[in-house]
């Protein structure tokens, strides 16, 4: 990513290097390309007047994923540093390759949040990985992890967290989704690595790839606000909204035996009975191959929305309700 001479470019995070009650933008050297160019990472700081939390914002570890670029801009635009106690540092892209070529994975291939916390002496992408962690994410108190919808299929607004935690459970709860999923975090994500780490955190799921959504948007930088709140980063009230958030206990991903042309008459965030339709697909004919019906009662979280479907494709993301 080209460098602003304007900007300092640092090896780490390093707080007490932004002075209080001031917002500073920094570049975060990660790697560098064939060139031995530098490939950097844009990094926002808002260090408040008093001492107090930091609080870790982090966004497009998918290349596509857009939204949570535009949440973290909302909210640095917003924030009075005078009023605020401790830090927030915001991370608008975390995959500055992938986003530069408008895709979802890293240049070789792998996807970014099946490989934290990397290797220090990994291939191209474990290193990216390893030295993001070690030299920005080790300095969080809590992390805010923003996604979207993979290429292909739109979400619900969601959260992904580790509700046996209570500071976790809250943290999720503050965000007023539409859905929360009990998700334990080993799974090699960004918020797993941050677990092991003892930093709280949950990921969000704000909508689709590839756009901004103005409302998803907003209800994301709500449920930060709410976060500053309950940690005491500023002094004001929480945002709440009418949204009865659905708690499922698990999810579960239901994908197609056969190829043809896909369709998914359920919406987001519907409940499906077990045994319900939720799919069917046809032949280039147009006949008629088969229905698929749910698996167990459910909430649908997120779906496929290109009807051309080759066998083992996703059809639905289907969350299991808490009972």
């Amino acid at each position: 990513m080209k460098e602003d001479k304007n900007i300092p470019t640092i090896l780490s995070l390093n707080i007490n290097e932004t002075p209080k009650g001031t917002i500073a933008h920094y570049w975060l050297k990660i790697i560098t390309d064939g060139f031995g160019s530098p490939i950097n990472i844009p990094v926002m700081v808002a260090r408040g007047i008093k001492d107090g939390p930091i609080l870790g914002i982090t966004a497009a570890v998918h290349g596509n994923e857009l939204n949570g670029i535009s949440v973290i801009h909302r909210l640095f635009n917003e924030i009075d540093v005078a009023e605020l106690s401790g830090t927030i540092v915001g991370v608008p892209v975390v995959n500055v390759p992938s986003f530069m070529r408008k895709q979802r994975r890293f240049n070789d291939g792998v996807d970014l949040n099946h490989i934290m916390p990397g290797k220090e002496d990994g291939n191209i992408s474990q290193v990216y990985a390893h030295r993001f962690i070690e030299r920005l994410v080790k300095s969080f108190d809590y992390l805010l992890d923003l996604h979207t919808a993979s290429t292909g299929r739109i979400n619900s607004y969601y959260v992904r967290a580790d509700m046996s935690q209570p500071i976790v459970k809250k943290l999720a709860e503050l965000q007023n989704a539409d859905i929360i999923v009990h998700n334990p975090p080993s799974d090699g994500t960004l918020r797993g690595a941050a677990d092991e780490l003892g930093i709280p955190a949950i990921t969000l799921e704000v909508g689709n790839p590839s756009t901004f959504q103005r409302r998803l948007i907003r209800s994301g930088v709500h449920g930060i606000h709410n976060v500053l709140c309950y940690l005491k980063m500023i002094e004001d009230e929480m945002i709440e909204t009418d949204t009865e958030t659905v708690l499922c206990e698990r999810s579960i991903w239901i994908y197609t035996d056969t190829g043809g042309l896909l369709t998914i008459p359920v919406d987001l965030r519907q409940i499906i009975e077990q045994g319900g339709i939720i799919a069917s697909i046809k032949d280039i004919f147009g006949k008629k191959l088969k229905d698929y019906v749910s698996p167990e009662k459910g909430v649908v979280i997120g779906k496929s929305v290109s009807p051309v479907n080759q066998t083992g494709g996703r059809i639905l993301h289907l969350g299991i309700l808490k009972k």
